[in-house]
């Protein structure tokens, strides 16, 4: 998982432009993404991985973290996650919080 602020979609573009010119998220299966700006403006993008950016935009929110944004990204190793997939974006999503005391 990565993340960073970010003022507005410029920094959004930018954010995610230099993370995938890093050789392991660029072969990433999955970088789902989510940002809740201070203005109410909600952006997020599953790439691939439904329901993912979503899940990372309720917990930005109930944490009241505006400007930040996370990627929480996945490679594929042969096994189906099913809703289990749900949980590793939140405690993925919860360690990066939790960093941020």
């Amino acid at each position: 998982m990565s993340g960073g602020l970010v003022a507005n979609v410029e920094d959004i573009d930018a954010f995610l432009k230099t993370l995938k010119r890093q050789k392991k998220y660029a072969k990433a299966t999955h970088n789902s993404w989510a940002v809740f700006q201070s203005d109410g403006t909600q952006r997020k993008n599953d790439d691939g991985e439904s329901g993912a950016g979503n899940v990372i935009l309720r917990m930005l929110e109930r944490e009241g973290l505006t400007d930040q944004i996370i990627v929480v990204t996945r490679w594929y190793g042969g096994k189906h996650l099913g809703g289990d997939r749900f949980r590793h974006v939140q405690t993925c999503v919860k360690a990066y919080l939790d960093a941020l005391g």
